[in-house]
């Protein structure tokens, strides 16, 4: 099938970019809810992992600067569309793999929706040393009210000694 798009099940760390063959004010109405979904042929997309921007935003950083300093994306990677990712104008497309949340789906975008390149991003290598201080283990929690009573207890306990050095302090005096 010529123009449908596979996003495996699962899929994470990826961007798909489209250019948007179509006036501002129809780019601008694909960010409300339902409009981007419908254009791609599918029933439901997360917004909040999706991009849509005028390319004339970008002003001398560029498409390519863009995806690799402000999404990460390896220049490497980049540079063999850099060519066809500077002749793009109008609004362009961007979509996360998180977008589909983590669902198989099959993308038919409308013919004014051009898929331009998909690439990774870097994985994040997380390591780090073992914490083995004593602050790092887990701490017994008192419930609620076991605080409260430990609260009270300590409470009294500092106003009966408080009472106590005034009592001796008037003793002092009066003798």
């Amino acid at each position: 099938m010529e123009g449908v798009i596979h996003i495996p099940e699962g899929e994470r760390g990826h961007i798909r970019v489209f250019s948007l063959d179509m006036r501002p004010e129809q780019a601008r109405f694909l960010r409300e809810p339902g409009a981007l979904a419908q254009v791609l042929g599918i029933d439901d997309i997360d917004l909040n992992h999706v991009e849509i921007f005028p390319l004339s935003d970008l002003e001398e950083l560029g498409l390519g600067g863009y995806l690799t300093e402000g999404c990460g994306i390896r220049a490497g990677d980049v540079a063999a569309d850099r060519e066809a990712l500077d002749k793009l104008e109008g609004h362009v497309l961007l979509l996360r793999s998180h977008a589909f949340q983590g669902a198989e789906t099959r993308l038919t975008p409308a013919e004014q929706i051009h898929h331009i390149a998909t690439y990774a991003e870097p994985d994040t290598k997380w390591s780090a040393q073992k914490v083995t201080s004593e602050s790092a283990r887990p701490q017994p929690r008192l419930s609620p009210r076991a605080a409260r009573r430990k609260a009270r207890r300590i409470g009294g306990t500092i106003t009966v000694v408080v009472l106590v050095l005034i009592f001796l302090g008037l003793l002092l005096l009066v003798t």
